[in-house]
């Protein structure tokens, strides 16, 4: 009898483990999200969302064909390469598609995606007025007028 009891409970156990392992999401999620998340920095046209959800989701499928390939240890560096370069092949075809002030929205788009995504600012000692200026690129390297370098 407890030997059943712990057979069955070991059975239990491997079915909750199997089930909490993390799902893969399918290259229409990946689509899906990326797209909605777009649509709110670049306001696009139906059309434009159209044909810029298709290149995701190529680029989303073929990208997970390549990790599925990579994780079964039959990756190679070319596989790599191939990955970057549909990426920025992808990034590509959409900036040709958008138009003036849709190109520069989606280039802060894209360095949003860059920094981690859209995270939203914790509340704190901060009104909503006092924002920190952001600086990037080399001028956020660049030290204030009189300021030491920290190594002297």
């Amino acid at each position: 009898m407890k030997r059943y009891i712990i057979i069955l409970s070991m059975i239990f156990g491997l079915i909750s483990f199997v089930n909490a392992q993390p799902k893969t999401p399918t290259a229409v999620e990946l689509a899906t999200k990326s797209i909605t998340a777009m649509e709110k920095k670049v306001k696009l046209n139906p059309t434009q969302r159209s044909i810029i959800y298709n290149y995701t989701l190529d680029m989303y499928t073929q990208q997970l064909e390549l990790s599925k390939k990579q994780q079964a240890g039959n990756g190679s560096e070319d596989d790599t390469a191939k990955f970057y370069k549909l990426q920025n092949q992808t990034v590509q075809n959409i900036r040709n598609l958008l138009k003036g002030d849709q190109q520069t929205d989606y280039d802060a788009f894209l360095e949003e995606q860059l920094r981690g995504g859209d995270k939203k600012k914790k509340k704190g000692k901060h009104s909503k007025d006092d924002d920190d200026e952001v600086v990037t690129g080399i001028s956020g390297l660049k030290l204030p007028a009189g300021t030491p370098p920290a190594n002297q």
